[in-house]
């Protein structure tokens, strides 16, 4: 409820009236003041000029009369005296009045009267107030509504395109795994191509002539290099695995078999392949085997 102040501007009225009332009295009485002793105020006192003729006192005594002396110059008439208005007395005092005391009914009455003004005033604040909160809450409900909706959809629209993102990535992941797996398989198929290939031509190579030609001279170094052990005996055979690498270098000599058990035969065999390294190159480098299957045998 706002604070009274009703009553501070009531007294406060009050007091205005009564001063004005004060005023507006002074006022008045001394105007009639002012009239009432213009009105009234004695008349000026007026000099009433008197003439009078000298008699001689012989004249009266019937006695002669002197000649008369030359008649004196007239003197002026003495000037009127001059009249002092009598100064206004002061006006009496005017006691100050105050207000007409109110009447208590009358001032129950206004009372009341201020009372429902302000309790109707209040009650319409209040209600613009209601009306004005019940506004703020349907706005501030809208509001929510609307950004709920704008977040969901927002929430939606990021999963969506999450889930498009995902997509598209498996989709590129699986296309380049697909793409990955062709280019091996097509790798693989040219490899295995190329080595069939190779192969192919390694077995032309290898049953040509001119291989057996190759080979020939490769035993044929390696018997040079052969120191017969005492053990040996004429006719005797053995099949030998070289590996070797580009430029004849031999890395590796296995005995596979030999006609006989004998262990100093296959250990001079090994020991000869090392001495002929390095073996000699094939007349063509397609020509050339990492890994060779010889016949030794020497006559």
């Amino acid at each position: 409820m706002p604070p009274r102040s009703g009553k501070s501007l009531t007294k406060g009225g009050w007091r205005a009236v009564a001063l004005s009332i004060l005023l507006h009295s002074a006022i008045v009485g001394a105007a009639v003041y002012g009239w009432f002793t213009w009105k009234h105020r004695p008349p000026p006192t007026e000099a009433l000029a008197i003439e009078g003729t000298v008699v001689d006192e012989r004249a009266l005594k019937n006695i002669a009369p002197p000649p008369k002396p030359a008649p004196p110059e007239p003197t002026p008439p003495e000037p009127e005296p001059e009249v002092v208005p009598e100064p206004a007395p002061e006006p009496e005092p005017v006691e100050e009045q105050g207000p007409p005391k109110p009447d208590p009914a009358e001032i129950q009455r206004k009372e009341e009267e201020r009372l429902a003004r302000e309790k109707e005033a209040q009650e319409k604040q209040e209600k613009i107030e209601k009306e004005k909160l019940e506004q703020d809450h349907l706005e501030a409900e809208k509001k929510a509504a609307a950004k709920a909706a704008a977040d969901k959809a927002a929430a939606e629209k990021a999963v969506a395109d999450k889930k498009a993102a995902e997509k598209k990535k498996a989709e590129e992941a699986a296309a380049a795994k697909k793409a990955a797996e062709e280019k091996a398989r097509q790798a693989r198929q040219a490899e295995l191509q190329r080595a069939l290939e190779a192969e192919e031509r390694g077995n032309a190579v290898r049953n040509s002539d001119e291989a057996a030609r190759w080979h020939a001279l490769i035993v044929a170094s390696i018997e040079r290099a052969w120191i017969r052990p005492p053990s040996a005996q004429p006719g005797v055979s053995c099949i030998v695995s070289v590996t070797q690498v580009l430029g004849g270098e031999v890395t590796a000599v296995r005995v596979v078999s030999c006609s006989i058990n004998d262990a100093a035969l296959s250990e001079s065999v090994k020991d000869a392949v090392y001495r002929a390294s390095p073996l000699p190159p094939p007349p063509d480098p397609a020509m050339f085997e990492r890994n060779l299957e010889l016949t030794f045998a020497p006559k």
